[in-house]
């Protein structure tokens, strides 16, 4: 077992500190989207559950995401069908009781949104308490607005998730975590991935928004150089159609590359990017997913900023590439991306790729 300590907050509970029990509490843990959300859960859970070893976990979520959470004690997923049989205020309210019927007593909301405040005041009707996330949403604005930005480091979204468990009292130590032994790989993934004794570099170059993601012609000129390293093996990753069909393009035109993108069960590339070296990415859910096993992770920023709150758990700050802030003084300009000033887009871009293949260097030799 790996142990590395975050930057995060302590609390008096300690792992081989078995506290008395309170009682086989049944927990519902609300975590519907996005990946990277998600990914930053398994963490949070795995010192939730050897920290308290008598609690039952039920994690609501997308069925997706169920291979996340595989190995954690305690811990098993129920399936929202919210397009489905969950949609809309009845499905909810269906669901909020059939979620009572499997022995839920407390309720920790780490989404706090439209969806899970319904399902918060149908578990209120049913006498089942339900503490919910503090998103600190005016430190949010205040990191992100034009004029008067507050700019300082906010409290990271792993310990505000913390935070919901301590509500229920259960107070955890975040820096206790341990990683799990690495995921053994499959026949499938040997013969995809190759077995010459190379460095795997796992590199994801999308995000949900442009401006957070490196552009194409950049990333081609840190994939060109990279190709040329007889020891490094670059394997992509993606989804969607468009990412596939350029992911291919790439592992085409570039020795030593290759698509991962559209092969592997969401399981088997877990499984994978647990095995990676290291990880290249945006401030995107793969970052998030790499961080969970321990892998080290390289991040590229554009418009946000790892103050917000979202920088991948228990990674080095240094493994955070930054836009010239000088240029893009605004920067972060939103939380998620999706809002930024005339020609901050392309913020991103000014991260030169010197300096990516430099940080990459640094990571895996």
């Amino acid at each position: 077992m790996k142990k590395q300590s975050p930057n995060v907050k302590k609390t008096s509970s300690r792992m081989g500190e078995r506290p008395q029990a309170k009682g086989a509490s049944h927990i519902l843990v609300i975590r519907l989207s996005a990946m990277g959300d998600v990914a930053m859960t398994v963490p949070v859970l795995r010192v939730l559950t050897a920290t308290y070893p008598y609690l039952k976990v039920t994690v609501l979520t997308r069925g997706f995401f169920e291979p996340m959470f595989k190995g954690i004690p305690g811990v098993s997923v129920y399936k929202a069908d919210i397009k489905g049989v969950h949609s809309g205020v009845v499905g909810l309210c269906r669901l909020a009781k059939d979620l009572r019927d499997i022995g839920i007593d407390k309720v920790a909301d780490l989404h706090d949104v439209l969806r899970s405040n319904v399902l918060k005041s149908v578990f209120y009707m049913f006498g089942i308490p339900v503490k919910q996330i503090d998103k600190g949403r005016n430190e949010k604005k205040a990191l992100t607005r034009e004029n008067n930005k507050i700019f300082k480091q906010l409290k990271p979204t792993i310990q505000r998730y913390a935070d919901v468990f301590e509500a229920l009292g259960y107070p955890i130590d975040l820096s206790s975590h341990q990683f799990p032994n690495k995921e053994k790989l499959s026949g499938k993934i040997r013969e995809l991935v190759g077995t010459e004794p190379k460095k795997w570099l796992g590199i994801a170059p999308f995000a949900q928004h442009n401006s957070k993601a490196y552009p194409a012609g950049l990333m081609e000129e840190v994939l060109e150089e990279l190709s040329e390293n007889p020891k490094i093996k670059v394997l992509l990753f993606g989804g969607g159609e468009e990412e596939t069909n350029q992911l291919e393009n790439w592992s085409k035109k570039f020795k030593n590359t290759i698509s991962i993108a559209g092969k592997l069960t969401l399981a088997e590339e877990l499984a994978l990017i647990d095995n990676l070296d290291a990880m290249l990415a945006m401030d995107s859910g793969n970052g998030h997913m790499a961080a969970m096993f321990g892998t080290p992770v390289i991040t590229l920023w554009g418009v946000t900023h790892p103050y917000a709150g979202f920088a991948p758990f228990n990674q080095p700050e240094s493994h955070s590439l930054l836009p010239d802030l000088t240029q893009y003084p605004k920067i972060p300009t939103s939380v998620y991306g999706n809002s930024y000033p005339e020609a901050y887009e392309n913020a991103i871009g000014s991260i030169s790729p010197e300096s990516v293949l430099k940080k990459i260097d640094e990571v895996l030799f």
